[in-house]
């Protein structure tokens, strides 16, 4: 059950996933988890950084269901939502699939003049501007026509096949790195000319995806200049633009350490291609982290301390540049594994996505960037959920999206919650098992589940995100008893809203399996699943007592349960 002491309005988010071991080893259901909340020990901001999601395919933005997702994740958010899509240069007249995306942007005439369109990238700009949101906008790939080698450039990947065939004609460096430079001068002018400068100011221009593997087909020093060039491009454009990079994978491993490295040193003491000069602009720094599923004894489990690893060590490499560590940090794509169009009939492993697992893996995950960001004193911007929707395919196919033929997934319903929270963290205590250290060193594998807690207090609400956790996927185990004390609230009485995602609220899926997993539901069905995947309220709004600034909150909550109570002042 949950213990809470508040004063004034409220919201408490309470995650409760204790996810058992392949031992079955659990936490003892008859005592209850103590955690403590102190809403007047604020501890630093708690910024937006789940505002950010990205997706391979550029084009999907501004189809029938894609439109849809996007008015939702805008709808969610008080603050601009950033999206990051690949393939925004790469040549073909709107052509999709999964991994694949065109717009036609540059080509040359016969006799090698660039010709350039932005009708498509227009179209998909337009859709963000038009609902509030803003674009990380991803300078890449290669148009065919600039490519050293060209042919073959359009690949048509789907799950089952081999990763590298995606390393097309798109991925190698152009033949000539002025065309290239006047491409990204004319994309950001024509960018300014129709959104206008203050607009184009608030956006993040970054170039290429993970170019220390095969997203980049030439060298390290080739990838350097690439950025120099697009850099002094960008800046000639608009000298207030922000650019940054260089978008690596996640920096647990040496190679993608060495290169994030080599590029800021490059950054910093290099010599520019371009200018000649010392160093080149740099308004961000941008890696990859992503988390390592398996299938251990039928069941599916997760390695969140994979994925933290990976953020701790290049928020470790950023912070050790004195004249960086302050700037901005944008973890490009942070998820628990890294195929997001990798469905769960040709890998097993990503049967976490349709569920509640995948939610309540987001809570507890986002909670420990958080922690490791203010271990290193950076400066953490934002964390790019790289999952949207695909349009098209089977219902609850087990692709890592937001949504399936356009229903909301619980994961969303996750992100809707963060919505709520506002202001800044405050301190958590109690009987913790874990904290984000162990997390990240361990993961979550040993007798005891991570319970524990993410809160902030604004001026009109109050926040605490609780969640009872485990790596190991595996729904039979009895719910858990949390209590939760909170203290440093005002007034005497509040509000208390209390939203629920589990196995009965918020979750589309189990409704849809429930129906028996219809691959052509009815209109009735529809909305039916429609209505599942909003967040949903647990019980009616209630008023609470809360005596000298404090009060206590019992709560039983399923395995991968995930409560948002709001209490409103």
């Amino acid at each position: 059950m949950i213990k809470i002491k508040y004063g004034f309005t409220t919201i408490v988010i309470l995650w409760l996933m204790s996810f058992p071991m392949t031992t079955g080893a659990q936490i003892n259901p008859d005592e209850p988890i103590s955690i403590q909340i102190d809403f007047q020990k604020e501890i630093g901001k708690l910024p937006p950084i789940w505002a950010f999601w990205g997706h391979d395919e550029p084009n999907y933005t501004y189809m029938k269901d894609g439109q849809k997702l996007l008015s939702e994740i805008a709808s969610l958010s008080p603050v601009p939502v950033y999206l990051r899509v690949h393939s925004l240069l790469v040549t073909g007249k709107g052509t999709y699939g999964l991994k694949w995306g065109s717009t036609n942007a540059y080509t040359e005439d016969e006799s090698g003049k660039p010709v350039y369109d932005w009708t498509i990238i227009d179209r998909i700009f337009d859709t963000y501007i038009e609902g509030g949101m803003k674009p990380l906008a991803q300078i890449g790939f290669m148009p065919q026509a600039l490519s050293t080698q060209p042919e073959p450039y359009r690949h048509y990947w789907k799950p089952g096949a081999k990763y590298e065939e995606i390393y097309t004609g798109w991925a190698y460096p152009p033949k000539d790195y002025e065309k290239w430079a006047e491409l990204v001068y004319q994309w950001v002018t024509h960018s300014v000319n129709r959104y206008g400068q203050q607009e184009v100011e608030s956006w993040y221009w970054e170039l290429w995806n993970e170019p220390d593997i095969g997203y980049w087909r030439g060298t390290t020093d080739e990838f350097i200049k690439l950025y120099n060039y697009t850099a002094d491009a960008v800046k000639r454009a608009l000298p207030s633009a922000k650019i940054g990079g260089p978008e690596t994978t996640g920096p647990g491993s040496e190679r993608a350490a060495d290169f994030l490295r080599t590029f800021l040193d490059h950054v910093l003491y290099g010599k520019n291609y371009v200018t000649g000069k010392t160093g080149s602009p740099l308004d961000f720094i941008t890696f990859h982290a992503k988390g390592s599923p398996k299938v251990v004894d039928g069941i599916v489990r997760m390695d969140m301390g994979k994925q933290l690893r990976d953020i701790s060590r290049g928020f470790e490499i950023v912070a050790s540049y004195p004249s960086l560590k302050h700037l901005p940090i944008i973890i490009g794509e942070s998820d628990p594994e890294g195929c997001a169009a990798c469905s769960e009939a040709d890998y097993p492993h990503n049967a976490y996505r349709n569920g509640t697992m995948y939610a309540s893996y987001t809570a507890a995950s986002f909670a420990r960037k958080y922690d490791l960001a203010n271990h290193f004193d950076v400066n953490l911007l934002g964390a790019v959920t790289w999952g949207f929707e695909f349009e098209d395919q089977p219902w609850y196919a087990g692709f890592r999206d937001m949504a399936t033929n356009g229903v909301d997934k619980p994961v969303l319903n996750v992100f809707r919650m963060f919505g709520m929270m506002e202001g800044n963290r405050v301190e958590i205590n109690g009987d913790l098992e874990y904290d984000f250290i162990r997390v990240r060193n361990e993961s979550v594998r040993g007798e005891n589940a991570d319970i524990n807690a993410l809160a902030a207090i604004g001026a009109h609400s109050a926040t605490a995100m609780l969640w009872n956790y485990h790596d190991d996927n595996d729904l039979e185990v009895r719910d858990a008893m949390v209590e939760i004390e909170i203290t440093g609230l005002p007034g005497n009485r509040v509000q208390m809203h209390h939203f629920r995602v589990d196995q009965q609220f918020s979750n589309s899926y189990s409704t849809w399996l429930k129906m028996g997993s219809p691959q052509q539901p009815t209109e009735k069905q529809i909305d039916e699943l429609e209505r599942a995947g909003q967040l949903q309220l647990y019980s009616s709004p209630e008023w609470i007592s809360v005596e000298e600034g404090a009060t206590t909150i019992k709560m039983k909550l399923p395995r991968q349960g995930i409560s948002l109570l709001q209490f409103i002042f």
